[in-house]
């Protein structure tokens, strides 16, 4: 299956440098944009973006929304071909993975 390469805009920028940074499986929409400040309104059709691309794959947490009270929540990671895109659109910008300050960020 042939995927469309995304936009590499300024939060698509932001999210990948999370999602490499943090790589644990426990990422849910909710946390990332609460860590990134990326908003639903962008951060929700970005990941659909991302996972339509192969660059991010999503799960359903495997719950009873009736047990938990709350909504399931969907976590986002990463793929093998996400993250090595990831970095080379992070050098590419020759933007830190790690330390320093991001532009977006001052």
């Amino acid at each position: 299956m042939e995927y469309s390469e995304p936009r590499l805009t300024a939060p698509t920028l932001k999210l990948l440098r999370f999602l490499l940074t943090d790589r644990s499986n426990e990422n849910s929409g909710a946390a990332i944009s609460k860590a990134t400040k990326i908003g639903a309104g962008t951060l929700y059709p970005l990941l659909a973006r991302l996972e339509s691309a192969g660059w991010v794959t999503g799960t359903w947490e495997q719950a009873d929304p009736r047990e938990i009270g709350r909504p399931k929540r969907r976590f986002y990671q990463l793929t093998g071909l996400g993250a090595t895109r990831a970095r080379g659109a992070l050098a590419d910008f020759q933007l830190p993975l790690s330390g320093g300050v991001l532009a977006w960020n001052t």
